[in-house]
C-alpha cells in the first residue's frame, strides 16, 4: 500500500466497522489533493448513505461528479439521496446514467428497482431485482430489495422467507438481523424480532433506526401486552373485522348469552390496547434510562 492510500484504508477500515460518524471525521482530515480523490468522494457518500443524510449524500455526490466527472457508485448514491427526497425523475436520471456505465452491477440494479417499487412500478421492479440475483445471488443489497419487494406486493409470508435465507447467508450483518427482525415482529414472533434487533444494534451501535426497533420491539414483547399480539399478527383491521364477525353470527344462531360475552371481552380488550402500551412504554424506557 502507498502512503496516500493508507489514510483511504483507514476511512474503510471504520466504514467496515459500521462507525461512519468517525470516518466522515477522517475523510475531512484528508490533505486537499487526496480530500479531492474520487475514492475520497465515494467513501464520504457511503458513510452519508449509512447515516441516512440524504441532503448532504446530494451536495457529496453532486461535487464528486464535478470533480471527478461520471461516477457509476456517486451517481448512484445521488439517485438514493433523491429517492428519498421523493425526486423520483432526478433519481432516475441519475440511476440510468450510472447503469449506463456499469450496466451488470447488482447494487445499482437493486437501487433501481427501489425506485420503481417507490413510484409503483412492481412489475419493473421485480425484473430488476431478479436481473441482480442472477449475477450475484447472495449480494446482500439483492436480499434487502427482494425482502422490500415482497412486502410492497403484500406477501408477509414470503418476506419472512426471504430475510430467513438474508440471515442464513449473512449471520453477523447487521442488516440481515434488523430485516430478520422486521419481518418475524410482522408474523407475530416478537420474541425472535426482540432478539434480532438487539444483535442489530451489538454489531452497528450507531445506527438509530436499529436501536428504535429494538425499543419498540422490547415494549411489544411486555408480558402485559402479550393479550395484544393478535394485532401484530392479523393487523388491526383483520382484528376487529374477526371480532365483529364473531359476535355478529353468535348473535345470528342465537347465542346471545355468549355473544354478550365475546362482546364486553373484545370491549375488555379494546381497553386495554389503549391503555396498556403507554403504562408499558413508561415501564421500559424507565428501564432503559436506569
Amino acid at each position: 500500500m502507498t502512503a496516500p492510500e493508507a489514510p483511504l484504508a483507514r476511512v474503510a477500515h471504520l466504514l467496515e466497522l459500521n462507525r461512519a460518524e468517525q470516518a466522515l471525521d477522517e475523510v475531512d482530515r484528508l490533505p486537499a489533493a487526496l480530500a479531492l480523490s474520487p475514492a475520497a468522494f465515494r467513501l464520504r457518500a457511503y458513510a452519508l448513505t449509512s447515516l441516512s443524510r440524504w441532503d448532504d449524500l446530494a451536495a457529496v455526490t453532486r461535487r464528486g461528479l464535478a470533480e471527478a466527472g461520471p461516477d457509476p457508485e456517486l451517481l448512484g448514491r445521488l439517485g438514493v439521496a433523491l429517492r428519498h427526497r421523493r425526486e423520483y425523475p432526478a433519481a432516475e436520471r441519475a440511476l440510468l446514467d450510472a447503469l449506463a456505465i456499469e450496466p451488470e452491477d447488482p447494487w445499482l440494479l437493486c437501487q433501481y428497482a427501489h425506485l420503481c417499487s417507490a413510484v409503483g412500478q412492481l412489475d419493473k421492479a421485480e425484473r430488476l431485482v431478479a436481473r441482480a440475483a442472477a449475477i450475484s445471488p447472495q449480494e446482500p443489497a439483492v436480499f434487502a430489495c427482494r425482502v422490500q419487494l415482497a412486502y410492497a406486493r403484500g406477501d408477509d409470508r414470503e418476506a419472512d422467507r426471504i430475510a430467513g435465507e438474508f440471515l442464513g447467508a449473512w449471520p453477523d450483518n447487521p442488516a440481515a438481523l434488523a430485516l430478520h427482525g422486521a419481518t418475524s415482529a410482522r408474523r407475530g414472533r416478537l420474541g425472535t424480532a426482540r432478539r434480532a434487533f438487539g444483535q442489530a444494534v451489538a454489531h452497528d451501535p450507531t445506527d438509530a433506526d436499529y436501536a428504535e426497533a429494538a425499543w419498540e420491539t422490547q415494549v411489544h414483547a411486555h408480558p402485559l401486552l402479550l393479550p395484544l399480539r393478535p394485532l401484530h399478527r392479523l393487523g388491526i383491521f383483520r382484528t376487529w373485522l374477526l371480532a365483529v364477525g364473531v359476535i355478529v353470527l353468535l348473535n345470528v344462531t342465537g347465542l346471545d348469552v355468549l355473544g354478550g360475552l365475546f362482546a364486553l371481552l373484545w370491549m375488555l380488550f379494546c381497553v386495554w390496547s389503549w391503555i396498556a402500551p403507554p403504562l408499558v412504554r413508561r415501564m421500559v424506557l424507565g428501564r432503559w434510562r436506569s
